[in-house]
């Protein structure tokens, strides 16, 4: 799997990118979003490092320039114009998976074991999963680790990949 987080615009763009390779991606849904977004990004950039790999218009080349002048040693992605768009639109869901694998590789994407240290017990034993409070406390988490909210199957993915230890997590929970 990709080590880095992927940061793309929208939905669409994470199933196409998720088609291609296996990582963990998270969405800027466009060009509005916040300081919540960008203190998010640079705990992630800390744990795993982030690519940007934005749509090849105006849009996407501002996005890439609103996080970079945050994360400046962010890596970047690219794909050519001619190869993500499909009856007249643009963007990084209509490229091909060879396209996606071939960017990600000219940003030097590392490749990482797939980490399964936490499961789903691991959740559910510690009120993050299934009851009263469960969603709340899953909040309160992923604001005490910085990764933000997610539901327990997501929570459970980003807790693995993140980089997350035992300790970390014990600590987290501990606080709740």
């Amino acid at each position: 799997m990709i080590k880095e987080t992927i940061v793309v615009e929208g939905k669409d763009d994470i199933a196409n990118v998720k088609r291609a390779v296996d990582c963990e991606i998270i969405a800027t849904n466009g060009l509005a979003f916040g300081k919540e977004l960008i203190d998010r990004l640079e705990k992630i950039n800390e744990r795993t490092g982030i690519i940007i790999l934005t749509d090849p218009d105006h849009a996407g080349k501002k996005i890439r320039e609103k996080i970079a002048r945050h994360i400046p040693d962010a890596k970047h992605a690219y794909i050519d114009r001619k190869l993500a768009i499909k009856k007249n639109d643009l963007g990084v869901e209509n490229a091909e998976p060879q396209v996606i694998i071939d960017a990600l590789n000219n940003a030097k994407a590392e490749t990482v074991e797939k980490r399964n240290e936490f499961v789903m017990a691991d959740l559910v034993n510690n009120g993050l999963s299934i009851g009263k409070g469960a969603k709340e406390n899953r909040e309160k988490l992923g604001d005490i680790l910085g990764i933000g909210y997610y539901n327990s199957k997501q929570l459970l993915s980003k807790l693995n990949s993140f980089a997350i230890s035992r300790e970390e997590f014990e600590r987290a929970v501990e606080a709740l």
